[in-house]
């Protein structure tokens, strides 16, 4: 059960009005939003039998969750991704979790969760050259505009370190009649709209098969899950919103306190009586081979 996370880095990064609360926006992340996902990676895993020896490769890991979930299954899992406050934080969870009773070291007698700091992809490769059996990138897409760019270069230097005909994992969006929560996104794109600052837009039927047609992957398979979104309060569910991402475009158009109030709008009709907030939302899921 090793686990790695290798920092990849990309040319694009956050404008300076969204950067200056990376640490609390990661932050939220981790303690709220991530969790929503929980259901997608195990009906993934589930799908793939991930377990004892399995040789996982995350592409987009954030802070660690989907990792942690693979690593209890016993998978040896290998977490990339080009955010360096996420990543910090997965690697805490990651090195947390090697130290529990029963857990593995890695090399020297470190922990088996330590991280591997550096900004090239190929240091995910495995010693001896041994491939990958499953990669996966379990941050959904789907959901703005452009959104998808980033995965390509990801795939192209992924798919090398896996064997032929190794699945790939390409998670997204659900219809929008299907996702509550994308009556709330919308708020992103009228907001980020003024400025043609790259807003939420519905996630189309083909988003996944065209990425994977990119990187010269074959589909085999896909599914739907239901993945609702439930906070504890409508400060909690603005906070997760905002950690995604999806309002960064809107923010720069406007400022951040008008985002939250438009989201907090939006967010009435979810809200029940006792305060908590509940959106029901379906993700779908892609299984492509190498």
């Amino acid at each position: 059960m090793t686990r790695t996370l290798v920092q990849h880095h990309t040319n694009a990064g956050p404008p300076p009005a969204v950067a200056s609360d990376t640490s609390v926006r990661a932050r939220d992340w981790a303690e709220i939003q991530e969790r929503m996902l929980v259901p997608l990676h195990e009906a993934v895993y589930e799908r793939l039998e991930v377990r004892a020896g399995t040789r996982l490769l995350g592409l987009g890991c954030g802070s660690g969750l989907a990792l942690l979930m693979a690593s209890a299954r016993g998978a040896r899992v290998t977490g990339v991704d080009s955010d360096d406050e996420l990543l910090a934080l997965a690697r805490t969870r990651l090195a947390a979790d090697a130290e529990l009773p029963g857990r593995a070291s890695g090399p020297g007698g470190a922990p088996s969760g330590a991280v591997l700091p550096t900004s090239r992809m190929s240091e995910a490769a495995l010693p001896g050259g041994v491939p990958y059996d499953v990669i996966t990138a379990l941050r959904p897409i789907g959901c703005v505009a452009g959104d998808a760019k980033g995965l390509g270069p990801a795939l192209d230097a992924a798919i090398p370190l896996a064997g032929r005909g190794t699945p790939v994992v390409l998670t997204g969006w659900g219809p929008p009649e299907r996702c509550a929560t994308a009556g709330v996104l919308r708020v992103a794109g009228r907001l980020a709209d003024r400025l043609r600052k790259g807003g939420w837009r519905p996630a189309y039927r083909d988003d996944l098969e065209e990425v994977a047609a990119r990187a010269g992957l074959k589909p085999d398979g896909s599914g739907r899950v239901s993945c609702p979104f439930g906070y504890a309060d409508t400060e909690s569910a603005v906070r997760g919103l905002l950690s995604t991402g999806v309002f960064d475009g809107a923010v720069r158009a406007t400022d951040r306190r008008q985002v939250e109030k438009e989201i907090a709008e939006a967010l009435h009709p979810y809200v029940r009586k006792d305060g908590t907030v509940w959106m029901p939302n379906v993700f779908r899921y892609l299984i492509a081979r190498t």
